[in-house]
């Protein structure tokens, strides 16, 4: 038998970070926004990066942004 309690105030038992949508900061679907929260960064930033991955990635990351979009929240 396994005698593992859980804990309310255990922190090994929750993530300490989770990604997460952010649509009340988002422009579009929120994907940009919550990529910057959870890194801590500002979202003109990670926005810019998916314009220019978009524009020399041929739209892949497009494509990537709309799985994110899908598959979050």
């Amino acid at each position: 038998m396994n005698d593992l309690k859980f804990r309310e105030n255990d922190h090994a038992v929750r993530p300490a970070k989770s990604f997460a949508l952010d649509r009340s900061n988002g422009k579009l679907m929120g994907v940009c926004s919550g990529i910057a929260r959870y890194f801590g960064i500002d979202a003109t930033w990670v926005r810019l990066g998916f314009v220019a991955g978009a524009l020399l990635g041929f739209g892949s990351f497009i494509l990537i942004y709309l799985a994110i979009a899908l598959i979050a929240d």
